[in-house]
């Protein structure tokens, strides 16, 4: 079947003008796409700088805080001594005199430190490590079988036996299991703060440890055995000696709160290991 040219001719300039028609029509949505791009482009900029923005002002809020709590933490001897929680003798550096502690008034694991230990005058932040971490054999060592020289042992040892067998003072002698929640029930810093999270008292209301990992039933176990068989300690050489032990389990951490009490700088401090021991 034969067409006529004239019918030809008109298909074939109707089919150009609507190529052209497409043509024209896609540029126009072009300019359109290439403004949604950039405004995609401009969003992921504006969000971008905003998160900066914020990480900036978190960064300056925690380096106010910290710079903050290191001045309270330093000033917390000072404030101790001018409010009678320390005593003029116990103060003094070299062998210290407990007496004069007052247990009731400590509230935290620095005000512990500040009062037992003799941080007057250290010098620098290697001296803090000579008084907070202790070396050999305690007295009572080689009868309890635990060795400063050995902590990860002892702290098998003390974690696991010793506090199974103290914890049954709760029954057969309740005169010390009272004076034991009377001292650990404190916030004196009896406690496996520094890697549960349960801030400086490790016990609940009936003596039953808030943690059971590794270092706080260790804790509990040892202030128990001293109660029970060195009577004449009082609750504050009792608290010393524990807290020697925790330098031990936590050197890092209780070395480097020591030496903010003391007023020392914390840069000398980064080979200290951080934890003795699992939770």
């Amino acid at each position: 079947m034969r067409f006529h040219p004239f019918l030809n001719q008109g298909s074939r300039e109707g089919a150009e003008r609507r190529s052209i028609m497409k043509k024209e029509a896609s540029r126009k949505h072009v300019p359109e796409k290439r403004t949604e791009e950039h405004a995609v482009i401009r969003k992921r900029e504006e969000d971008r700088w905003s998160f900066r923005r914020h990480h900036v002002y978190l960064l300056a809020l925690i380096s106010v805080v910290v710079a903050f709590n290191q001045f309270q933490i330093a000033s917390v001897y000072s404030g101790m001594q001018s409010s009678g929680i320390v005593s003029g003798s116990a103060a003094g550096p070299g062998g210290m005199d407990l007496s004069g502690v007052d247990i009731s008034s400590l509230k935290s694991t620095a005000h512990s430190i500040a009062a037992l230990f003799p941080l007057q005058g250290v010098k620098a932040a290697e001296d803090v490590v000579g008084i907070m971490i202790p070396a050999g054999t305690p007295e009572y060592g080689n009868e309890l079988g635990v060795s400063y020289d050995d902590p990860a042992g002892s702290l098998n040892f003390m974690a696991k036996q010793l506090w199974s067998d103290m914890r049954k003072l709760k029954n057969t002698d309740p005169d010390v299991w009272k004076r034991y929640v009377n001292l650990a029930g404190k916030p004196v810093g009896i406690s496996c703060e520094f890697c549960c999270g349960v801030g400086p008292m490790g016990i609940r209301p009936d003596g039953e440890p808030r943690c059971g990992c590794q270092h706080n039933p260790a804790l509990l176990g040892l202030t128990l055995w001293l109660m029970k068989n060195r009577p004449d300690m009082t609750d504050a050489e009792i608290l010393k000696e524990v807290l020697k032990w925790k330098a031990l389990f936590y050197p890092k951490n209780m070395v480097q709160l020591a030496t903010q009490v003391s007023g020392k700088s914390v840069s000398e401090l980064n080979q200290l290991p951080g934890m003795v021991g699992g939770c």
